[in-house]
């Protein structure tokens, strides 16, 4: 689970394996599977290093290589 902020200040977990969509509109918009959204304070960007954290934490012995964007 990874904690992000409400707009009224609570965080709260969210489970990235349900995250489908993360869209910056300048607040984060999270929308799940279900389809259910949530808009938060923190950025993609920071949404995105904290699911790669929680990811490294849940499989700590993983050696894949590096994340590359081919879109850049």
């Amino acid at each position: 689970m990874i904690m992000v902020t409400r707009l009224n200040g609570k965080e709260f977990a969210i489970n990235p394996d349900l995250i489908e969509i993360l869209e910056q509109t300048p607040d984060t918009i999270i929308t799940l599977t279900n389809s259910n959204k949530y808009i938060v304070k923190e950025s993609t960007e920071v949404i995105i290093d904290r699911i790669a954290s929680f990811r490294r934490k849940c499989h700590p012995d993983y050696k894949g290589g590096a994340y590359e964007d081919k879109d850049k």
